[in-house]
């Protein structure tokens, strides 16, 4: 099990490594890895809504928990208890990250702008601090 004090620690430095790649114009990387800092951040939360001391890290660990391996951020969301306050709350940044998934990774190079990235980065910022 990865601890869930790690999984919330691991989304911050996502977050932190996603500003650095906006400041260097590496927009698809910031965009990219905001969306996994929110991915942890949900995962985390999952485990503090479910009393669970951490999230499953290996094959193993989610043999039972089949339905929680996943990266789709509104089943995540879903998952935490706080769907409903964070999407009447947080409408305009959960749907600014709502749309990524992992799979942008085969995305070409340049698919995102720098407004992109920068609304990317300032709502997975706010929700990373209220999730």
């Amino acid at each position: 099990m990865l601890a869930t004090l790690e999984v919330r620690r691991i989304a911050s430095a996502r977050l932190r490594d996603a500003k650095v790649l906006l400041a260097a114009k590496r927009f698809d990387g910031a965009v990219y890895l905001c969306g996994y800092a929110v991915e942890l951040a949900l995962k985390a939360r999952i485990c503090k809504t479910l009393k669970w001391s951490g999230y499953p890290e290996s094959n193993k660990e989610f043999e039972p928990l089949k339905s929680f391996r996943v990266h789709d951020l509104d089943v995540l969301l879903r998952l935490t208890g706080r769907e409903g306050a964070v999407k009447a709350n947080y409408f305009v940044e959960w749907s600014a990250v709502a749309a990524w998934n992992p799979e942008a990774r085969y995305k070409p190079i340049g698919s995102a702008n720098e407004s992109d990235a920068q609304l990317m980065l300032e709502s997975a910022a706010l929700l990373l601090k209220k999730l």
